[in-house]
């Protein structure tokens, strides 16, 4: 299995990517993972509705560029279903069965994800109704798929 991670945004603080580099380690006995990080858009200060419309649109005709047709593709957006832990090792279980070889996840930048994108995806998943600035959904992502591959294996996690 492959799981694709396309982000915007880049990662500056050290505990953010140690916990990524971390977490990386532990999927790749797993799954092999990529992660492609887009450089997100710069939003003038008061920015019109318009201006931020067109940042989130730049910003999805970046992530379009990464998709593949045979992507099972996940967008990560606060409209997105709300799952457990192992309704997401189970949604990895029914991709796998389906014959996707590959999972790709979506976290947009700041402003959200682009609707053109949302409409690309098979699964829209949020993971809280609560805001979360998109590097840590980064580090949650991580963890949380780690956990799926782990209950998959029937291997011990904590809880």
């Amino acid at each position: 299995m492959k799981i694709k991670i396309i982000c915007v945004g880049k990662i500056k603080e050290k505990y953010l990517k140690d916990a990524i580099d971390e977490y990386s380690k532990r999927i790749s006995r797993f799954a092999k993972l990529e992660i492609i990080e887009l450089a997100d858009e710069k939003i003038p200060d008061n920015a019109s509705k318009a201006e931020e419309e067109k940042v989130i649109k730049t910003e999805g005709e970046k992530i379009a560029k990464h998709l593949s047709p045979k992507d099972y593709i996940i967008a990560l957006c606060v409209e997105g279903k709300n799952i457990s832990s192992k309704e997401l090792a189970q949604k990895f279980s029914d991709i796998t069965v389906s014959g996707a070889s590959s999972i790709t996840f979506i976290i947009g930048g700041s402003l959200g994800i682009d609707e053109e994108i949302k409409k690309m995806s098979n699964f829209k998943l949020s993971f809280s109704k609560m805001t979360f600035p998109h590097q840590l959904m980064r580090v949650i992502l991580l963890e949380q798929t780690y956990r799926a591959f782990k209950i998959n294996a029937n291997e011990e996690y904590h809880k």
